[in-house]
């Protein structure tokens, strides 16, 4: 059986993107949405956040290493997280992080590993 790697959408009047049927599973502990490393977004299964980005933003560092700051902010700021409307399989997608990445209405969605990059096309 393929798994679905890509998939284009049109978000819908209020911001709402639907979630292929059949990736949906995926998603059943919830959604964290943040800004990526360039101007595009990542879409995250809550669990994956929790357990991978949560112990590699954690990481123990020295207080004053800027770097490990500038990433912590960089996937912090603006993050949301979601449940997925179950009837339909949509998540909402705040305004600013639509502006952030410089998304109209119609998306592009990679996997990228364990996460979704999500862009403008």
């Amino acid at each position: 059986m393929a798994s679905t790697d890509y998939f284009e959408r049109k978000l819908d009047d209020k911001r709402r993107l639907t979630i292929p049927a059949e990736l949906r599973a995926e998603f059943v502990s919830g959604i964290v949405l943040t800004r990526g490393f360039g101007q595009y977004l990542h879409l995250y299964p809550k669990s994956v956040w929790d357990t991978d980005v949560e112990a590699a933003l954690n990481v123990k560092s020295s207080i004053l290493d800027e770097k490990t700051a500038d990433i912590n902010v960089q996937f912090r700021r603006g993050k949301i997280e979601a449940e997925l409307d179950q009837k339909q399989g949509r998540v909402t997608f705040e305004q600013h992080l639509l502006d952030y990445a410089q998304i109209d209405r119609e998306i592009i969605a990679v996997r990228a590993g364990a996460y979704w990059r999500i862009m403008a096309p």
